[in-house]
């Protein structure tokens, strides 16, 4: 039986793209990865918060999805940032093939660290406006 080859460039693609769902963990990990259900339990923490909260602002309304995708975020640093060696140790161990990272890795991981930390600067924005100013410049 052939052992999948855990490629850590798609990985990382999958937590820039879809990390606040968890992709990068059920690619890795598979269902029985307890921080994906964590991840996917943002989208219902969404919807219950809506629910009880239904004059809330928006932006409360989505921060369980706003801060899973900030995991993401930091998730795809990690991955990407993993050495190749450490990598296939951890990922790869029964595969023949060795992982070797190229441009598109590092060009993936500073368009990671540019919309992470714009994202991570605007959710600070935003709270300290809505929690000290009631939201009076948005």
């Amino acid at each position: 039986m052939a052992v999948s080859h855990k490629n850590k460039t798609f990985a990382t693609l999958l937590a820039f793209l879809l990390g606040a769902l968890g992709a990068q963990r059920l690619y890795l990990g598979g269902v029985r990865d307890r921080w994906l259900w964590l991840h996917l339990a943002a989208l219902p923490a969404c919807l219950l918060v809506a629910a009880l909260a239904p004059g809330a602002d928006w932006f409360y309304k989505a921060l369980p999805l706003v801060v899973s995708s900030l995991v993401g975020f930091l998730e795809a640093l990690v991955l990407g940032l993993t050495p190749d060696e450490k990598w296939d140790g951890a990922h790869n161990a029964a595969s023949a093939k060795r992982s070797a990272s190229n441009w598109p890795l590092a060009l993936l991981l500073v368009a990671t660290l540019m919309l992470g930390a714009g994202t991570l600067i605007a959710t600070i924005a935003r709270l300290f406006d809505l929690l000290y100013t009631g939201g009076a410049y948005g």
